[in-house]
């Protein structure tokens, strides 16, 4: 059975309905993850929950274990993930506390591991697309169903390193690009998706207008958390009914093919170690 994980808060798998079957501390080549991955089933949908930044908020989004927390994804048999993120909004009809299911990324990381393959082997996976458009039609559709919701169908995701928020020039910047919203953890975060195979997809929960905004305060944590927390129950609504709205079997999803044609490394030029490292993922195309 194929599995759906989700990334975010570590109080999402609050579901109603949800059984827990275990908690799971997973060692990866990449390290460990950001927690113990919780796993449990929703009226027979398996499903695995992370929280990105750790309990206790732990990780800040330049140092989060992304590679260690997409390997044990996908260690554990999940073929899609919903990521469910803080952003501030980048335009004035999205408010504070609406939802946005974006459909493209703009990367401004700067120091952040983006690849599972930068040692000894190289691949290109396609990227073009990035959200995984049968998952994220899911993710609106459940998230339509919130009574009182406002939801808004596609967009970009612009993704600064962090910690801090950005600057007022940085700001206008990003909107004169045309960008939705401003984050700082779902790249890598989707790349690495990629790479493992896994279908993506971000919903996106808008706590503030960024600094840009003239008649608002500027961001501040105090106000992106009060905004988040009255966000959750809306947002464990809408995961509860895009758990149960995704088909047993997504094997014809865009991401399950990544890898086909990806790999430039010649098998006989990849070390065995090399192999053995990667081998959760590459196994379907390299022997």
């Amino acid at each position: 059975m194929e599995r759906t994980g989700v990334i975010g808060g570590s109080g999402l798998y609050e579901l109603e309905g949800f059984e827990l079957i275990e908690t799971k501390a997973v060692e990866t080549p990449f390290g460990a993850p950001s927690d113990e991955l919780v796993i449990g089933s929703l009226e027979g949908r398996e499903v695995v929950f992370l929280p990105r930044h750790g309990r206790g908020h732990r990780y800040s989004p330049s140092t989060l274990p992304y590679r260690a927390n997409l390997y044990a994804l996908k260690s554990v048999g999940v073929t899609r993930v919903i990521s469910v993120s803080a952003v501030g909004s980048m335009k004035e009809e999205i408010t504070p506390g609406d939802f946005v299911m974006i459909d493209q990324f703009i990367d401004r990381t700067v120091g952040r591991k983006r690849t599972f393959f930068d040692e000894g082997i190289v691949a290109h996976v396609g990227f073009a697309d990035p959200i995984s458009e049968p998952l994220r039609q899911i993710l609106l559709g459940a998230a339509r169903k919130v009574e009182g919701l406002k939801v808004h169908d596609g967009g970009s995701y612009v993704c600064i390193e962090g910690p801090q928020f950005s600057t007022r020039a940085e700001s206008h910047t990003f909107r004169s690009w045309g960008v939705s919203v401003i984050g700082m953890t779902n790249l890598p975060e989707a790349r690495l998706a990629r790479e493992a195979e896994i279908d993506y997809a971000t919903m996106a929960l808008a706590t503030d207008y960024d600094c840009w905004h003239t008649d608002h305060d500027a961001v501040t944590v105090e106000a992106v958390i009060a905004t988040l927390k009255k966000n959750v129950a809306n947002a464990k609504e809408a995961i509860r009914h895009a758990i149960l709205a995704i088909p047993a079997e997504t094997a014809d999803w865009p991401a399950r093919t990544a890898l086909t044609g990806a790999v430039m490394t010649s098998p006989d030029a990849i070390a065995p170690e090399v192999k053995q490292k990667l081998a959760l993922l590459i196994g379907r195309v390299v022997s």
